[in-house]
Parts: C-alpha cells; sequence; structure tokens
C-alpha cells in the first residue's frame, strides 16, 4: 500500500460545496474518502465513498477505516455535513431538533474523535469545519437558532480542539460562510438572498472551496474561523 499521497475525508460529499472539495482535493492529487446518505460509487479509484448518516458512529467508523485500509492514512478531515432549517423557535419539533443535533454536532463529534486518533498517530493532521455566519451575526427575517446552536457550538469547539492539539501537530479550522449558491436555494430566490450580504450577491462553491484549500497549505494557522460572507461578519 502506498500510503505517500496526501488523504482527505469529506463528509456531506455529494452535492454543493462537498462536490466541489472532492473534485479540487482530486485536482491536487489527494486520494479522498467522500460521505453522505445518498452518495454514489465512483469509478475513480483514488475516491472511496461511504454511504449513510454521518450521525451514526458506525458510518465515521467505516469513513476512518476506509481510509486507513486502502490508503494508509487520513491527513485533513472536512466536516461539511450539515442541514438548516429555518422556522420561527417556537415552531421547531423535537425532530426538527434532533435532526439538526444528529448530523451537525453528532457526526462532528464521532468523526473528527476518530480521524485525530489516527492523526495522533501519524503526528500530523488537519480538520477544518464547516460553520456559518449567523451563528455571529444573526439576521431579521432568518430565523436560525438551531444553526446557530449547532454551528457556534462548532466555532467553539473549533478553537478548542486547535489549543488542545496545536502540539501535537494536529491544525483545526474552520470556514463561515455566507448564502452559497447551491442546490439547497432554488434560482428564483437567489436576487435576495443575495441582497441579505453587503457585497450584494450570493457566494459561489468556488469562494468555500478556496477558502479552506487555503487553510489546508497554512500550516501556521489553527484555531481560526475564516469568514467567507461577503462582508455580513463586518455589519450592514
Amino acid at each position: 500500500m502506498n500510503s505517500s499521497r496526501k488523504v482527505v475525508a469529506i463528509t456531506g460529499a455529494s452535492q454543493g460545496i462537498g462536490a466541489g472539495l472532492v473534485k479540487a482535493f482530486r485536482d491536487r492529487d489527494y486520494r479522498v474518502i467522500a460521505n453522505s446518505r445518498s452518495i454514489k460509487p465512483s469509478n475513480d479509484p483514488d475516491v472511496i465513498t461511504v454511504a449513510g448518516d454521518i450521525g451514526d458512529r458506525a458510518v465515521a467508523e467505516r469513513m476512518v477505516n476506509e481510509a486507513v485500509s486502502r490508503f494508509g492514512r487520513i491527513d485533513t478531515l472536512i466536516n461539511n455535513a450539515g442541514i438548516f432549517i429555518a422556522k420561527p423557535f417556537t415552531a421547531y419539533t423535537q425532530e426538527d431538533y434532533a435532526n439538526v443535533l444528529a448530523i451537525n454536532l453528532n457526526g462532528f463529534f464521532h468523526i473528527s474523535q476518530l480521524a485525530v486518533v489516527q492523526m495522533e498517530k501519524q503526528g500530523s493532521g488537519h480538520i477544518v469545519n464547516v460553520t456559518t455566519t449567523l451563528a455571529d451575526h444573526a439576521m431579521d427575517g432568518v430565523p436560525s437558532v438551531l444553526a446557530s446552536l449547532t454551528k457556534g457550538g462548532l466555532n467553539s469547539a473549533t478553537k478548542s480542539l486547535a489549543i488542545e492539539y496545536a502540539k501535537r501537530g494536529i491544525r483545526v479550522n474552520a470556514v463561515s460562510p455566507g448564502i452559497i449558491k447551491t442546490p439547497m436555494h432554488a434560482p428564483e430566490t437567489h436576487a435576495a438572498l443575495g441582497a441579505l450580504h453587503p457585497v450584494g450577491r450570493m457566494g459561489e462553491i468556488s469562494d468555500i472551496v478556496e477558502a479552506i484549500l487555503y487553510l489546508d497549505s497554512a500550516g501556521f494557522v489553527t484555531g481560526e474561523i475564516l469568514h467567507v460572507d461577503g462582508g455580513q461578519i463586518a455589519g450592514h
């Protein structure tokens, strides 16, 4: 087994930002472990797909086991899987609450914990969490309590893990997007959503991908929450 090439594990990898990340890292000759609930098998021998809900620890275990058994290592983990449910606070159901926590927090916990064990053996590694600027800068008309609860937690966990593992060769960062033009948003909503950003447009998938690639190459950066949000974090 040739384990000299770098390996990235990506959750939420079947469409949108996740699919963009798979392509970008393959273009840089990384081997990829890609997960989502609906992901299809890959024809690329350097892309292993693991279908399933990342909130299930058994799925996270499969991802890590496949990465190590097939490719020998995990250099980067990107916690991209996430769900967003925009409802008034009192309209959230118990099912909404359970689903958001399962993907946004439990999924992060399971795969990150297992990946860190492997990264410690290697003496190096990098974790990137995809969060949201809404956790720092709530907006009237965009109800987002569950996103703030979970993604805000990931922002805090990013800093905590970065410090805990700083001397062990493992970096931990986050990218905090604004509203990105993905299949989640119907084209007829783009103008209104773009107007929510000071720059007057939605972000592109490439904006987030490039930010993550930067962090992955920035060896002196850890504990950073990089806002890629068209100026939302600065104000309105």
